[in-house]
């Protein structure tokens, strides 16, 4: 018999474009297994980078059977790149995983989850359309304005303060009104494994932000997946695209000091796995933050590169409950350990993983429109036109 390395991917005939991929993971001596959130909340072999990628790897070259077994350890991931931090070749173990879930998908193989997902996700997308017909936002939108505003399906479909925030604070910021996004960024149907659809839906964004000087994303999921996975699937929009926190820091000279608003005791942020890892931004919510509280932001232990995933992402709530929950849980059991107090960061997923597990958490949008608020109330009076002002 070859050896595997020797076999064609006949099976998943998709997966050829990553085959030195996977093999790098599969006959490597798994450095990066203590960076992966999943095997770490279940100490599982099959669950480390390693296992994931050989299982992958040897569905496809034919060295197992198409099965649940081996076919689901694609979907037991969060999509938080720390593997690839912590690997010589920075392998992109979740692009690969990505693209095993949609080859799996097409070979009749995935968790009832992931089918759930892309048979209701027109239902769910649609939500979008809920924060346009929020009144909070109503003096905020106009459709026909230069700037975009994505806010994310998560935020919209939950109507939360950050979601609502988020458009508010975006016009503030930019001193005009803004149009909403109502196409979603398709990251869900990249989750669960059907990339033809995603790239469809990529295409129907950029056709929606024709015209538009730029968008601005609320969500650091929605901004990886237009960033990062949809130029990797062929698929570039047609106007810049930057996450809130960017454009908060570009003005951050416009904000306030909040003080005590947000709570008793520290203010820490948390680093989101796509905002941080997946497109290297970590000072730009830190100088925002700065300068909202007049200090700099409490810490977790472990951050920035090395900030541990909320277990939020990848469809893993869905695939994986209990891991999720407990990934959650662990997150927010060092942040207890480190002071508690308040948990700041701009991914809706993370938001509503810290809340489930008892903590306080606030949106970065939110924590703006306060500092806006409070930039506004201590201005001084404008003055009354005079004689000589009004000739």
């Amino acid at each position: 018999m070859a050896r595997p390395d020797d076999r064609p991917l006949r099976r998943l005939p998709q997966l050829t474009p990553h085959k030195a991929t996977l093999e790098r993971c599969v006959f490597c001596p798994k450095l990066c297994r203590s960076a992966c959130p999943v095997s770490n909340a279940e100490p599982r072999e099959t669950l480390t980078p390693w296992g994931k990628m050989s299982m992958a790897y040897f569905v496809a070259n034919e060295s197992v059977p198409l099965a649940p077994s081996f076919a689901e350890p694609a979907w037991a991931c969060t999509g938080c790149f720390g593997c690839r931090e912590h690997c010589d070749h920075d392998n992109d173990v979740t692009g690969t995983l990505f693209a095993a879930r949609s080859a799996l998908v097409d070979a009749g193989e995935a968790p009832s989850a992931a089918r759930r997902v892309l048979e209701r996700f027109a239902e769910s997308s649609s939500a979008l359309g809920k924060i346009a017909a929020d009144p909070r936002v109503a003096s905020s939108v106009d459709a026909n304005a230069r700037v975009a505003v994505l806010v994310g399906c998560e935020h919209a479909r939950r109507g939360t303060e950050g979601g609502v925030d988020t458009v508010r604070a975006v016009a503030r910021l930019t001193g005009g009104k803004v149009a909403l996004v109502d196409v979603c960024c398709g990251a869900p149907l990249l989750y669960a494994g059907d990339h033809a659809r995603f790239v469809q839906e990529g295409e129907r964004l950029a056709k929606a932000l024709a015209g538009r000087e730029r968008v601005v994303v609320g969500d650091a999921g929605c901004a990886a997946a237009l960033r990062v996975h949809h130029p990797a699937a062929g698929v570039t929009m047609p106007a810049p695209v930057e996450h809130f926190s960017e454009l908060a820091a570009r003005e951050v000279g416009r904000l306030g000091r909040v003080d005590g608003a947000l709570g008793d005791g520290p203010v820490r942020w948390h680093d989101p796995c796509q905002l941080g890892r997946g497109l290297g931004v970590y000072e730009a919510p830190r100088q925002v933050l700065s300068r909202a509280l007049g200090r700099a932001p409490d810490e977790f232990e472990r951050r920035r590169e090395d900030g541990r995933c909320s277990g939020a992402g990848g469809l893993l709530p869905l695939t994986m409950p209990d891991v999720a929950r407990g990934i959650g849980e662990q997150r927010v059991a060092d942040h207890d350990r480190s002071g508690g107090g308040t948990i700041v960061t701009a991914c809706a997923s993370s938001m509503r993983s810290f809340q489930k597990s008892g903590a306080k958490v606030v949106d970065l949008a939110t924590v703006v429109m306060r500092a806006l608020d409070a930039a506004d109330a201590s201005a001084p009076p404008r003055a009354a036109p005079t004689e000589r002002d009004e000739t």
